[in-house]
């Protein structure tokens, strides 16, 4: 037996029971294998088991209750299910307090058997993705703003962010409304050298067009009516350290053109002065636009672009790696719940995949508010993930996603959990999803998913 496969263990000393029942639970799709005691099965429990025990309470040895005790200390979410006689109740109960899954009481029907089993292997199957979660995090926790992902798509990019860290080129980063173009900004900033000196943000599409040249470039006393005294602008504020252009795209085309001889001398001229203030800085421009094609619309200057186009940075929309959007949202989870100091469930199944399915035009931003909205008024003000995501069926037209791909999605994240839970082991993830050899590998190079990547 493999014990990377999800199975019941059955634990019963009379024999009889543990055919019938054994020979139930097969007959319903799951592996089962039987014992008649306890002693036995300890040795096969560990933090990564995907299965269920269920075990009689009256049995010589071992009994029912001191077992579950030693089973919690092994891992305390394992489900143990506790077969009761009549007079167990009191006792079973108090055992539920102290960590079991549940009781049946004999003599019980076999729909009551497989229906709680099942449920107890989906509550367990959810424990063991969300530590998967937990780990990834863990193990994507370094110094700086966290770029969170798995796709290759968000691999490549933190390569290419520990790549040029360091360079002295510009750089312009790409992406919608909500990717989290400042994100990779202030990652790009921690993680180089500079990471000790200013990190500078501006939104240009949000400073007025009258202000935008002192506010970048700063102004002495009487520069122009109003100027009462000397500013410092953002360039010089940012010296040593790194100026983000967020919306360049917004920026008027005569402040462009000051825009392009600052990178290109390295100096910056307070409005009003004929001082020139030498400027060692990295400049991290973002666009949700193309400007190539603003370029050709005459909104945006071209000798502005190639010289912001030295290193490039596209980061996709969440539509595009929805892989992702599980490890995404158990992050936002757990940052919402220190802030507001609350404990939400973490989301079963079912809401994953309304999350999968939903085409999430606020990007990454939306899932970060959905998860902040679903600590404050999920499970406990009876609020469920669709009504919390959608609101109303107009939006829920608009925004969800045609059934075909709907299925893709959800298949592709299916065999990617089970591969990450399995470590990329073909043999275990072809007896976890039930499908024949041919059949995994087909769909695997059909989404693009790789063995190795999940070792």
């Amino acid at each position: 037996m493999n014990n990377a496969d999800p199975t019941i263990f059955f634990i019963d000393d009379e024999k009889h029971i543990r055919m019938a029942n054994q020979q139930t639970l097969e007959l319903a799709g799951f592996t089962v294998q039987s014992f008649n005691s306890a002693e036995k099965v300890l040795p096969l429990l560990s933090l990564e088991w995907p299965g269920v025990v269920v075990c009689d309470i009256k049995m010589p040895g071992m009994d029912g209750l001191t077992f579950l005790d030693r089973a919690l200390q092994i891992d305390r979410d394992i489900p143990v299910i506790l077969v009761t006689g009549h007079g167990d109740i009191t006792m079973a109960v108090s055992a539920i307090r102290d960590g079991a899954y549940d009781f049946i009481e004999k003599p019980f029907a076999a729909e009551k058997l497989i229906e709680t089993v099942r449920r107890a292997l989906d509550k367990r199957a959810l424990t063991l993705e969300n530590r998967s979660l937990r780990r990834e995090l863990e193990a994507q926790d370094v110094p700086g703003p966290r770029i969170i992902g798995r796709t290759p798509a968000m691999q490549r990019l933190r390569a290419t962010i520990a790549q040029v860290a360091n360079a002295a080129a510009d750089i312009l980063v790409m992406g919608e409304t909500g990717t989290g173009k400042e994100l990779v900004s202030r990652s790009l900033h921690e993680h180089s050298t500079r990471q000790d000196k200013n990190f500078v943000a501006v939104n240009c599409g949000a400073v007025p067009e009258n202000l935008i040249e002192s506010e970048l470039f700063g102004h002495e006393p009487g520069a122009f009516t109003g100027a009462n005294e000397r500013r410092i602008g953002k360039f010089e504020y940012a010296n040593g350290g790194t100026l983000f252009l967020d919306e360049i795209e917004s920026m008027p085309l005569p402040v462009q053109v000051r825009l392009l001889r600052v990178l290109q001398e390295r100096v910056v001229e307070r409005l009003g002065s004929n001082k020139l203030i030498p400027l060692d800085m990295r400049v991290v421009a973002a666009t949700k636009i193309d400007l190539k094609e603003a370029c050709e619309a005459g909104t945006f200057r071209q000798d502005l672009l190639y010289r912001l186009n030295v290193v490039t940075l596209e980061i996709p929309p969440l539509r595009d790696r929805r892989e992702d959007i599980p490890l995404l949202f158990h992050h936002f989870l757990l940052v919402a719940n220190a802030r507001y100091q609350m404990e939400a469930p973490l989301p079963a199944s079912q809401q994953i995949r309304t999350l999968l399915t939903y085409n999430w035009p606020g990007n990454v931003r939306e899932l970060r508010n959905l998860a902040e909205r679903y600590t404050l008024l999920g499970e406990s003000c009876g609020y469920d993930m669709e009504h919390l995501l959608y609101g109303t069926d107009e939006e829920r037209n608009s925004n969800q996603v045609a059934l075909p791909e709907q299925v893709d999605c959800f298949e592709k994240s299916v065999i990617e959990q089970v591969l990450i839970s399995h470590k990329g082991n073909i043999k275990a993830t072809m007896s976890a999803l039930g499908v024949p050899r041919k059949t995994l590998y087909d769909k695997m190079k059909k989404y693009g998913l790789d063995k190795s990547n999940f070792k």
